[in-house]
């Protein structure tokens, strides 16, 4: 069994795992792990090299394309201490082609894919509970706290969606935005953000929100637990009808 270690980007996890599959007699008994500088760590590092990670996903994309769209979303999760899985569900992927999804009864396979399956469901969701508020120069801010590293594909789905306006997504636990200006999409990161004024439209529009969100609520019917199943408590900080709740 031999360790490995990388840098912990996604290029340094895709270059190590292609040298793992290439160079390893028994890939599946690998140990991959970021690279924390410790006293007593072991493992052969393995450098990060972009053109190999490039090829080594296009590689996937043409044999496996679902592991490759899998692969993709897990990524996303940002999860860390999963890199063993990986390389298994990859070698598999790179083995069996489109149908390694289906081999639900490897322990490999099953975690690599429910993971990707919940950062999935939660990009879904943010399509559909993301609140853009109108600012006073014009533009438009939403703000959210995802678990998952979605900023990116959100933003994609926006720039779609709202071509004619100019706005801002930004992901308060990294710190990290996307601005669509003119029809360009850009991406940076916020080390200090403040929350701008709204324009006086947004403040009216909320205001009248608030009084039907309440209006149309019947007290009777009042289920908190189906609420909380479709629409989950971490999700309603930055919602207009339920602040702070």
């Amino acid at each position: 069994m031999n360790s490995y270690l990388y840098d912990g980007t996604a290029e340094g996890l895709l270059s190590a795992i292609s040298f793992i599959l290439d160079t390893d007699a028994h890939p599946e008994e690998a140990v991959l792990a970021v690279r924390e500088d410790t006293l007593f760590e072991e493992g052969a590092m393995v450098p990060t090299d972009t053109e190999r990670a490039s090829e080594f996903f296009l590689r996937l994309r043409h044999d496996a394309p679902e592991a490759a769209r899998t692969l993709f979303t897990f990524l996303l999760a940002e999860k860390k201490g999963m890199e063993g899985s990986l390389v298994c569900y990859l070698m598999l992927s790179l083995q069996s082609g489109a149908d390694v999804n289906a081999f639900l009864t490897d322990p490999s396979v099953k975690e690599i894919v429910a993971t990707a399956k919940k950062t999935s469901r939660e990009l879904h969701r943010m399509k559909g509970l993301l609140r853009f508020e109108k600012l006073r120069d014009g533009a438009y801010l939403a703000r959210m706290e995802p678990e998952s590293n979605i900023l990116q594909p959100l933003a994609y789905y926006f720039s779609r969606r709202l071509k004619a306006e100019d706005w801002f997504i930004y992901d308060a636990g990294r710190r990290t935005a996307a601005r669509w200006h003119q029809r360009e999409l850009r991406f940076g990161a916020i080390e200090e953000f403040t929350n701008p004024p709204h324009s006086e439209d947004e403040m009216k529009v909320q205001a009248l929100w608030k009084v039907f969100f309440s209006s149309i609520a019947i007290a009777d019917r009042k289920d908190s637990r189906l609420q909380k199943s479709n629409m989950p408590m971490k999700y309603w900080k930055y919602l207009v009808e339920k602040p702070g709740e």
